[in-house]
């Protein structure tokens, strides 16, 4: 058994980042964050601020140097060393933060080169930070290489005013439905997708329902007979 265990990622401790090595992002108030609409959760007076892990210094132990080694390597012989645009070690998991412009080149490698081999993209996740000015929309995508047992992430932010990511669905076909989901329920454009429809909401919805702007509003729920109303006229508790 290795006595360092600092070199293996499976020893990592699952903590937050350590104090100082955070970004702040904005201030949230209330539970959700929405306006307009009264807040029915109990929880209207509550202030939070919303932070991110800072960009993590190398080395980075285990196998996570590993696999920053290789996508330096590839990314060192193109013109592309500025695609990566930082690196986060958090919670024992690592995220590579790409410009959206090359992220099918950094996802293609990502599945293809010997030393990677992370041949599954389990979907991409979309999230809405309204304080992060220029980079309000996130994308999330996961991989897993089942070569070498390894997982990590991929995330690319794009402003609100032009949300667009290329699409990788020809790189991960697994991606296809995944997109789409991202797409309705926070309206970032997966441009090159080969059918960008909604999938969760009609196609005539006005919004998308998952970003942090949107209303409370909704329509009443039938449940056993009961009712409940939308949460734009349920009890307000601010």
């Amino acid at each position: 058994m290795n006595a360092d265990n600092t070199q293996d990622p499976s020893h990592d401790a699952k903590l937050p980042a350590q104090a100082g090595s955070v970004e702040t992002m904005g201030t949230r108030h209330g539970m959700f964050g929405v306006s307009g609409t009264g807040d029915t959760s109990g929880y209207g007076g509550l202030v939070k601020q919303t932070v991110f892990p800072g960009p993590s210094q190398r080395p980075y132990g285990g196998w996570y140097d590993e696999v920053a080694d290789a996508l330096e390597a590839r990314l060192g012989s193109t013109d592309l060393m500025g695609a990566v645009e930082k690196v986060v070690l958090d919670r024992g998991e690592i995220t590579f933060h790409v410009r959206a412009q090359d992220l099918p080149f950094v996802a293609q490698m990502f599945r293809d080169d010997e030393a990677l081999r992370f041949e599954l993209c389990s979907g991409v996740s979309g999230v809405h930070y309204p304080g992060d000015t220029g980079r309000e929309l996130h994308a999330v995508y996961h991989l897993l290489s089942m070569t070498f047992n390894r997982r990590v992430r991929l995330e690319v932010s794009v402003p609100d005013a032009d949300p667009h990511i290329p699409s990788i669905v020809s790189i991960y076909p697994t991606n296809d439905w995944h997109e789409r989901e991202t797409y309705d329920m926070f309206g970032i454009l997966f441009d090159g997708h080969p059918a960008l429809t909604r999938i969760l909401m009609p196609d005539d919805w006005p919004g998308h329902p998952q970003r942090k702007d949107y209303p409370l509003g909704g329509i009443p729920v039938e449940y056993k007979g009961g009712t409940i109303p939308p949460p734009d006229e349920r009890r307000s508790y601010s």
